[in-house]
């Protein structure tokens, strides 16, 4: 699978690097030790030296892809993972490193950013996208709601991903409005995504245990 997907790796590995060309070109502004992590109310809370936070983190980065890549290319049931969800599974971390890299540099570099907001509304995007898909996700070992129950049953996991792919994007809808209008809070934003998380799993549970699927 790794060949077929050979061009995709490529172009998302690049993209996932990309932040430490930015963090090159503002090094001399950028301060010895930088703000990498932050709390609901856009304060920062975790620090990093300036090497890790430029070069560390996005080779951090691209490690997890390329072992994400491989584990799916050597997965059991690997036939199982469609091209566009394997390419889809690709993009995530390179997702997750620009938005590392929009938020951390503009920071560091004095300028003032709501990072909940634009925190919230990733996660509110990548709830829609991956809700769309997971009902297309056919059974397999590494993408999708891999608990014992779904593994051990084709027709659980086809439900219970089902199931979970309508209660993603809607709260993938509903993350999105609630960032675009600041009506919820963080913590409540938090409190959905464990909920949207926690039912597919129960819903499983139940299938398992009340139909013997």
């Amino acid at each position: 699978m790794l060949k077929e997907h050979k061009r995709t790796l490529i172009i998302t590995s690049v993209v996932t690097i990309l932040p430490v060309l930015i963090g090159v070109f503002f090094w001399n502004r950028l301060p010895d030790v930088m703000a990498t992590h932050f709390g609901a109310n856009n304060e920062a809370d975790g620090f990093s030296s300036k090497v890790l936070a430029v070069f560390g983190l996005p080779l951090i980065l691209l490690a997890l892809e390329w072992i994400g890549a491989v584990v799916m290319s050597h997965d059991p049931k690997k036939q199982n993972i469609s091209p566009k969800m394997f390419a889809f599974a690709l993009w995530i971390i390179p997702a997750v490193s620009l938005f590392a890299a929009a938020t951390i540099y503009p920071y560091n570099l004095g300028y003032q950013m709501d990072i909940t907001f634009f925190a919230e509304l990733l996660v509110g995007v990548i709830f829609i996208v991956v809700g769309n898909y997971l009902p297309k996700a056919r059974q397999n070992y590494t993408i999708g709601i891999k608990i014992p129950w779904t593994l051990a049953n084709e027709e659980n996991w086809n439900r219970t991903h089902r199931l979970a792919g309508y209660l993603w994007m809607i709260g993938g809808i509903l993350m999105v409005i609630a960032a675009l209008t600041g009506i919820v809070k963080a913590q409540w934003m938090l409190a959905i995504f464990f909920v949207l998380v926690l039912i597919p799993f129960v819903y499983s549970y139940w299938l398992h245990v009340k139909q013997g699927l």
